[in-house]
C-alpha cells in the first residue's frame, strides 16, 4: 500500500510559537494540503469523506488528550 502518494515533507514553522497567530495560521495552510491528500485516499477507497473527516478529528483529539495525560505524568 502506499502512504500518501505525492506529498511531501511538512515545511518548517518560519513563525516562532510567541508569534500564536501567525503560527497557528502557518500550520494550517502547512497541513491543508495533507489533510486534502488523506480525505481524497479515504474517499477513494470508499470512505464517506464526512466520517474520515470525522474520524480525523475524534483522532487527533485523543492524541492531545494522551499527550497532555503524560506530560502531566512527568511533571
Amino acid at each position: 500500500m502506499s502512504i500518501m502518494p505525492g506529498i511531501g515533507t511538512v515545511a518548517s514553522p518560519t513563525c516562532p510559537p510567541s508569534d500564536f497567530l501567525g503560527h497557528e495560521t502557518e500550520c494550517r495552510d502547512v497541513l491543508r494540503p495533507w489533510l486534502e491528500g488523506v480525505l481524497d485516499m479515504a474517499e477513494s477507497a470508499g470512505w464517506n469523506r464526512r466520517t474520515a473527516a470525522s474520524t480525523l478529528m475524534f483522532l487527533a483529539a485523543q492524541h492531545v488528550s494522551s499527550a497532555g495525560t503524560s506530560a502531566d505524568r512527568k511533571a
